[in-house]
């Protein structure tokens, strides 16, 4: 049996909707009938419940998944202080260390037909004082979807972003704009020029504009998702 797909998901910062999309495609692949689960390898900001330590976004995406992960492949690392993970991971004398994420992603794949793994805050985020976000993206050597907040400055994060990625040799297998901003002028406008740009640059098409949800919903937000057409993309790409 050959191993799941698998796709990671970065944003333009924090705080703009990565859990909200990744949770999104979660819903979206198990309407395809896939065998759908997620991994958030590094989640810095968990607290006790019953015993067991849990973080809101992971609880997110395994609440999205069609196929739930023992916690300890879901998320091998799982950090308390609500912080930078670098600085979170030295505070409680943790080492975040790429073998165990790169095991716990093998493992996963065994388990479903598509994996959705969540990075942690923006596309550099340290992780060590030598290793950041971008180094375990090119470990695990996956495709990339690209989460764009959409609010001012966008343009500049999500161009600056993809161009980290395509440093790396990571494909950008399509790209979200996530509207966080209601009052955002000219958003039409902006994701216009970025949609342009991603493509002509990167070959990153546009998967879909998620509206501003309150409350946030994944099953809502996975129905402004192209998700059929990026299983396509992932599915040429693993030839």
């Amino acid at each position: 049996m050959s191993l799941a797909l698998s796709l990671f998901v970065t944003g333009t910062d924090t705080e703009i909707g990565k859990t909200l999309v990744s949770a999104a495609l979660l819903r979206g692949f198990a309407r395809e009938g896939l065998r759908a689960a997620a991994m958030k390898p590094i989640a810095a900001g968990a607290a006790l419940v019953d015993g067991v330590l849990h973080n809101e976004d992971a609880d997110q995406l395994d609440a999205a998944s069609s196929v739930l992960l023992p916690p300890d492949i879901r998320t091998p690392f799982m950090l308390k202080e609500p912080a930078a993970p670098h600085i979170a991971a030295a505070h409680e004398n943790v080492t975040l260390d790429m073998a165990p994420i790169l095991d716990a992603h093998n493992a996963a794949r065994e388990m479903a037909d598509i994996v959705v793994v969540e990075g942690v805050g923006g596309f550099r985020v340290p992780l060590t004082d030598t290793l950041d976000t971008a180094d375990l993206a090119e470990a695990l050597n996956l495709p990339v979807v690209l989460v764009v907040g959409m609010r001012l400055g966008c343009i500049s994060h999500a161009l600056l972003t993809a161009e980290a990625i395509a440093a790396r040799g990571l494909p950008i297998a399509g790209w979200v704009a996530n509207r966080v901003d209601p009052a955002m002028l000219f958003a039409d406008e902006n994701i216009a020029a970025l949609r342009e740009r991603l493509d002509r640059q990167y070959g990153a098409p546009l998967l879909g504009i998620v509206p501003h949800l309150n409350p946030a919903s994944p099953d809502v937000a996975a129905t402004h998702l192209d998700t059929a057409r990026l299983l396509q993309t992932l599915r040429g790409a693993r030839g």
